[in-house]
């Protein structure tokens, strides 16, 4: 079996543990649990110190998604905080602007700016689940911002490869350190951010963030750089409470966020890998890396076909992640050779992101997700707050015909999803896998991992993992991946790619909490591939 080579053991916890990409951050959760907190109080505070130490993953600007299961009731939960495009969003005047698709980066990105859901998010979650207030949850992070952090090694990194894109804008260098990326080690205050963070603790509002002053900062940076976003669109903003999917895999229920995000994805690929049967191969084996990529293939092509905001769109839920139809689809996977073309199938009858997960003594757990897209988002700072306003827009689409079509209000495709596993309807995993289109690969293979390998929750994060480059038709695999693994793909007509480096951030960020259901007893692992750290007490 090949691991990354962590040398890290998996966490071993009683009365709560945290697990998240940053071990700051990690660290303002257990704070939380230990005060008396509960799972969500935690996953706040974690959500709101990774705003300052890892602010090109996250921030105010961004969105969040998250999955609660409630000890007590034994019922799980979603929220979904992304935000809409603004009401003034015009496609036919990005098509007039020269545009085929919605701008990640440059010119006219301020368009791909949609309103920021994080605050309403985080003051959403609290209010159904917390036992605090922002005047509690907020305090790790205004004390790493008010008095400085020490940035870690893969933050830096990330830090230094965004370092031209702030440096191109006069309020970009607001969040840099005497006009470049802060090193390793090197010291980092976000006095602005400071500000605002107190604001929301003292006014435990997030009026703070959508009326008034920064309200209007944003909006105003927004238009000066030829977006839509309007003070109205800020006001009018509110997350939103769905009912959570789910499938089973090999008898347990894995659950995830409903459109507009992903999480189908990995559910559609998950039941279509449950037709194969792993007992007669390896873990790191062409034959199982084969048949989970031409799963994963198989659940994008739907997925990016047919998740849409279902406030706009009819997506078909309950026939994409029928069992029946996964059969059908799986049936397409030819053993021997890869896919030359994938294309959405019909299931109707003829008519740079950050992850925490929390769990507390009481069994509540947490898995939750805030996001501000691409390293530091659009670019776009506004002045004077430090926030990095996000580029979510990216995800619409400027054809007509397209379930994701850009309209005024609609929520766009998102790439971030927390999961969930239940199992005979008691909690035993929160996990999710950060990374933009990498996250519902990253789900399925910790999934397996797990239940095909019985490996434990670090040994699934240390496993190496494949990664699917959409745009470029390409396998990406890790340094380390057995040679016979790499030819056996190739042979399959997969182009492959061996990463390694920084680079290895590629294969997503992810953590993982077990509990067990007799003993209480929590599991935590976290990923290797990030400066990240499982705690717990």
């Amino acid at each position: 079996m090949s691991y990354f080579n962590s040398r890290r053991s998996t966490i071993v916890a009683r009365r709560g543990a945290v697990a998240t990409s940053q071990p700051l951050a990690a660290q303002a959760g257990l704070q939380m649990l230990m005060a008396g907190g509960n799972a969500m109080d935690a996953a706040i505070a974690t959500a709101a110190a990774l705003t300052v130490v890892e602010p090109m993953s996250t921030g105010l600007g961004g969105d969040m998604f998250c999955l609660y299961w409630d000890a007590k009731t034994k019922k799980m939960t979603a929220l979904n905080g992304s935000g809409r495009a603004p009401a003034a969003a015009d496609p036919d005047v990005m098509r007039q602007r020269g545009h085929t698709k919605m701008p990640l980066t440059g010119k006219d990105v301020a368009c791909s700016v949609t309103v920021p859901g994080t605050v309403d998010g985080w003051e959403t979650a609290l209010k159904q689940h917390g036992r605090m207030s922002f005047k509690e949850v907020l305090q790790p992070a205004i004390m790493y911002a008010e008095e400085g952090f020490a940035v870690s090694p893969v933050v830096a990194h990330s830090w230094q490869e965004a370092e031209a894109l702030l440096q191109s804008t006069p309020s970009g260098q607001e969040l840099l350190l005497d006009g470049r990326a802060p090193r390793y080690g090197e010291i980092m205050r976000l006095p602005h951010l400071a500000t605002l963070l107190k604001a929301l603790r003292s006014e435990n509002d997030k009026g703070v963030f959508y009326q008034g002053a920064v309200a209007q900062k944003i909006a105003a940076h927004v238009q000066s750089n030829g977006g839509w976003l309007t003070t109205d669109d800020l006001a009018a903003h509110t997350s939103t409470w769905e009912t959570p999917l789910s499938t089973e895999y090999r008898g347990a229920k894995i659950w995830e966020c409903p459109p507009n995000g992903q999480g189908m994805a990995a559910l559609m690929a998950l039941n279509i890998a449950e037709n194969f049967d792993f007992s007669n191969t390896t873990a790191q084996s062409a034959t199982r890396y084969h048949m989970l990529i031409e799963a994963m293939r198989l659940g994008f092509a739907d997925s990016l076909q047919y998740v849409a905001d279902p406030a706009f769109a009819d997506v078909p839920v309950d026939a994409l992640l029928n069992k029946d139809y996964a059969k059908q689809r799986y049936d397409l996977i030819n053993p021997a050779r890869a896919f030359k073309n994938v294309h959405y199938g019909d299931p109707l009858p003829s008519s740079n992101t950050v992850y925490i997960t929390v769990v507390d003594a009481e069994g509540n757990a947490c898995s939750f997700i805030n996001s501000v897209f691409q390293g530091f988002g659009s670019g776009l700072v506004v002045p004077g707050t430090n926030i990095a306003l996000h580029n979510r827009g990216a995800g619409f689409s400027l054809d007509p015909e397209h379930s994701c079509y850009l309209q005024p209000n609609k929520r766009p495709y998102h790439t971030i999803i927390p999961a969930m596993v239940t199992d005979n309807d008691e909690f035993w995993m929160s996990f999710g896998v950060m990374g933009a289109f990498q996250q519902p690969q990253g789900h399925l293979q910790v999934i397996s991992n797990m239940l095909d390998f019985n490996m434990d929750p670090q040994q699934a994060l240390d496993a190496l993992r494949f990664s699917i480059d959409l745009e470029h038709d390409l396998i990406k695999v890790e340094k380390g991946t057995d040679i016979e693994t790499i030819m056996g793909l190739e042979k399959r007509a997969h182009k492959v790619q061996v990463i390694d480096g920084f680079q290895r951030q590629e294969f997503g960020g992810g953590q993982i909490i077990v509990r067990d259901p007799v003993t209480g007893v929590l599991f935590a692992g976290s990923e290797p591939r990030k400066d990240g750290a499982a705690v717990g007490f």
